[in-house]
């Protein structure tokens, strides 16, 4: 009998429905032993979000600054398990504050080392930067990563982030002002996510893991946009400077953070477009080096 360990947090219940959809092939064999393990945080994070909540979590999530996690099971920290399926939201371009509490723990070291790994994000669109900080995790606990699946609301850009704010606010899925689509990964992709887990359990169990990511890719697992790179690496460098002074302003830690707030409204309606625009007129200038990008962005090297 083998062993896969499905990790997992979830707010609206989405990460969780796709965690689950994903294992579900695992589930229906006879000779796996499917355990479940949702991270539990010492102080939750609020869902629906409150604004005060929601940007107050900024510096230390893209610092990637730990927080107290309830301990794991002693009956799963006993166990060894031969894959898992890391599921992870994305937070400020940067895995959430519970799954890098995890990724950071001492029991981490313990139950990744040298086990192949299966990342799995749910996320709004922009996921590659988060995606490197969780291969350096890995790294450190001395994981294997065997293979990424990228699950993304495929409405364009500025759009989902007047939908997924609505939804993180509201806690209500539901279609904007009446007009505007549903917000998040589509309940289409999350069930059809279940050919992902095929596929996976497939490598699982012809011990064929290490060509697992090209067969993902095959499937669409991972769908890699140019632009939203650019716009990732370049936000990436601009919450450094915020979450660096931020977290530094103790007493005027509240009030730099709505100044925060502000300038991410700013950039992300005025910037955002400019790095667009920016990205189309020399993209004749870089192919050589954009479809490099894509080409790496799409494996788990």
């Amino acid at each position: 009998m083998k062993n896969v360990l499905v990790i997992y947090y979830s707010q609206s219940g989405q990460l969780e429905t796709i965690a689950r959809n994903i294992a579900k092939p695992f589930l229906d064999s006879e000779k796996i032993n499917v355990v479940f393990h949702e991270i539990k945080m010492e102080q939750s994070f609020p869902f629906p979000w409150n604004n005060d909540a929601f940007f107050n979590a900024f510096p230390e999530s893209f610092l990637q600054i730990p927080a107290p996690i309830k301990p794991i099971p002693n009956e799963i920290m006993e166990m060894k398990f031969d894959l898992i399926l890391l599921n992870y939201q994305v937070w400020y371009l940067t895995p959430s504050i519970p799954v890098n509490s995890l990724l950071k723990s001492p029991e981490a070291k313990i139950l990744f080392k040298d086990t192949p790994v299966v990342t799995i994000n749910g996320s709004r669109n922009m996921w590659f930067m988060a995606q490197e900080k969780v291969k350096v995790l890995l790294k450190q606990n001395n994981a294997l990563l065997k293979g990424n699946v990228a699950l993304v609301d495929r409405v364009g850009n500025l759009i989902s982030v007047i939908t997924i704010v609505e939804w993180m606010f509201s806690g209500v899925k539901k279609r904007y002002l009446g007009i505007f689509p549903l917000p998040g990964v589509s309940d289409k992709d999350i069930r059809e996510s279940t050919k992902f887990g095929e596929v996976i359990l497939a490598g699982f169990n012809e011990n064929d893991l290490d060509n697992l990511q090209t067969k993902l890719v095959a499937i669409n697992a991972v769908k890699v946009s140019s632009y939203l790179i650019r716009v990732d690496k370049t936000a990436n460098k601009i919450f450094s400077k915020w979450s660096n002074f931020i977290i530094t302003k103790r007493e005027s830690r509240k009030f730099w953070t709505k100044i925060f707030k502000v300038y991410l409204i700013l950039a992300i309606w005025v910037v955002s477009p400019i790095v667009y625009i920016l990205h189309v007129l020399t993209y004749p200038l870089k192919i050589k080096k954009i479809k490099q990008e894509l080409e790496y962005y799409k494996g788990v090297n």
